[in-house]
């Protein structure tokens, strides 16, 4: 399957359970603050096994072909956790995950699993705006002695200041569909009016 053929068919799958919402009237804040007439919820892909067995095995794909030499799956907390787990056991994989910030018992661990120094590491994400907490969660795992070979996620807004967040801290996202692709297909399936992808690409530009 190509890129384009698995970005449409990710795309119309999250469109199909409603995990995307469009909202120009009433725009949605995200964690960052920012106002969007855009939201998508991947979650909502863990209680819809066909779409969701669509994302487990475009991740597949995606790791085999952009990450041959993966050795480890480090999930982002908690949205990508579930996600490195399903692919870990397709791949025959170990995963773990990262949290947030330290653990305030036990052991006071950020990293559960094992993790050895100079592991290859692919990062599993839900989605990717600013790109900040994905580049914490590669900062963490570099700090803890990983070879981080680069990210992994289903869904990237595509904004400019992702991106060039993204290359500062040398980090690699590779998603299964995009902004761009959601916008055109919801116009095509008629979530949206065709009119309308303009002046949504206008908001995602406007972001800078």
């Amino acid at each position: 399957m190509t890129h384009e053929e698995r970005s449409m068919k990710v795309s119309d799958g999250l469109l199909s359970i409603k995990a995307v919402f469009f909202r120009p009237d009433d725009p949605f804040t995200w964690t960052s603050g920012i106002k969007s007439p855009v939201y998508c919820d991947n979650r909502l892909t863990l209680t819809a096994p066909e779409v969701r067995t669509t994302i487990e095995e475009g991740f597949v794909e995606l790791i085999k072909e952009y990450y041959p030499e993966c050795e480890v799956l480090m999930g982002t907390s908690t949205s990508g956790i579930p996600h490195a787990a399903i692919i870990g056991h397709m791949m025959n994989l170990p995963m773990g995950y990262v949290r947030s910030g330290n653990k305030e018992h036990g052991r006071g661990k950020r990293i559960e699993g094992a993790l050895e120094k100079g592991a290859k590491v692919v990062v599993i994400e839900d989605l990717i705006s600013t790109g900040g907490s994905c580049i914490e969660v590669v900062e963490a795992l570099r700090e803890a002695g990983a070879d981080v070979l680069g990210i992994a996620s289903i869904f990237t807004y595509n904004l400019k200041k992702g991106f060039d967040n993204l290359k500062a801290a040398n980090a690699v996202n590779h998603s299964l569909t995009d902004f761009d692709m959601i916008t055109k297909r919801a116009a095509a399936l008629n979530y949206v009016k065709e009119e309308d992808i303009e002046s949504l690409i206008a908001f995602r530009d406007s972001l800078g």
